[in-house]
């Protein structure tokens, strides 16, 4: 398995520009670096974009709304978004050409959610947020142009929280038809597997970055054996949505989002898990940059289409 050498040149450049590690800043600090090495690309032309609030459990919850291009104000799927960034940093500016490219390719009305992050609100309130903001959305789904199945899905941490609310909808409602997990966040605090070790570090994700999200978000550690932490652990995941879970070689996260697609199929859920191997954490997000970044992304739009036109 050898690093993409466009990636490799990426990682290159970083290091010789010595840009100081996440856990050295403060997180208000840490947020405006997320944004400045943000290297997405060109913002990717879009139907409409709406931006709005719903009333969530402490005070509004900001939600963006992405019409594919063409689609004018036809009734389409919908693809509830969640953002990575560890539970810490991201917000809907740092993943709103990602949400453009996913709401074009799967012909889905994506709506991506704004939830609260930690310290400032640490674990459950990012889980509380999204899944509040879930049950609005499917609740009120013909106000945002919502017709048919609905699916859920996010990058990292936003992963983790669409996992988690897939699992939480299977006991409570909503119906959501499809997940799509992008190399997901699916245990904090668990058994270290050896992606966390051959990956630790200089892969832009990091294992102490990975000790630093965990412990901003959740600082008591009698709470990591919590499903909604981490969701690998839940102990019964039959019933769950079909899903797609991506994940990259060179990537602390690869085993942990292989050992969650495993679960799923070894629970009857149909699970595809594709593999980027000359991939780092967080290369969704370099489309312009990476031309496997592209495709990736496109594959995971397609994936959602098909996923969604197959429902009744």
């Amino acid at each position: 398995m050898a690093l993409d050498v466009k990636v490799r040149a990426l990682l290159d450049q970083m290091k010789a520009a010595a840009l100081p590690k996440l856990w050295e800043l403060a997180p208000p600090a840490a947020r405006a670096a997320m944004k400045s090495r943000l290297l997405g690309g060109k913002e990717s032309p879009i139907g409409k974009i709406e931006n709005l609030n719903i009333p969530g459990p402490s005070g509004d919850i900001a939600l963006r709304v992405y019409t594919p291009l063409d689609a004018k104000d036809a009734m389409l799927p919908g693809l509830v978004f969640f953002h990575g960034g560890g539970f810490v940093i991201g917000d809907l500016d740092t993943h709103d050409d990602l949400c453009r490219c996913l709401a074009n390719g799967s012909g889905c009305r994506v709506v991506a959610v704004d939830y609260r992050l930690a310290p400032e609100h640490p674990f459950p309130a990012a889980v509380e947020d999204c899944w509040a903001a879930m049950k609005w959305i499917a609740e009120h789904a013909s106000d945002f142009g919502i017709a048919g199945p609905i699916a859920v899905g996010g990058d990292s941490a936003g992963g983790n929280l669409a996992a988690v609310v897939a699992q939480m909808a299977k006991a409570e409602g909503p119906k959501i038809a499809f997940q799509l997990l992008i190399y997901p966040v699916t245990q904090l605090g668990g058994p270290e597997m050896p992606s966390m070790r051959e990956n630790a570090k200089g892969y832009f994700l990091e294992r102490e970055s990975m000790q630093w999200f965990t412990r901003m978000y959740c600082p008591d550690a009698a709470q990591r054996s919590d499903p909604r932490l981490s969701p690998l652990i839940a102990k019964d995941l039959s019933g769950l949505p079909p899903a797609y879970v991506a994940t990259a070689g060179f990537d602390p996260l690869r085993d942990e989002g292989k050992a969650y697609a495993d679960k799923l199929d070894a629970a009857g859920v149909p699970v595809t898990h594709v593999n980027y191997p000359g991939m780092i954490h967080g290369f969704f997000s370099l489309r312009g940059l990476i031309p496997k970044a592209r495709e990736a992304v496109a594959a995971s739009a397609a994936a959602v289409r098909a996923a969604l036109e197959a429902e009744p």
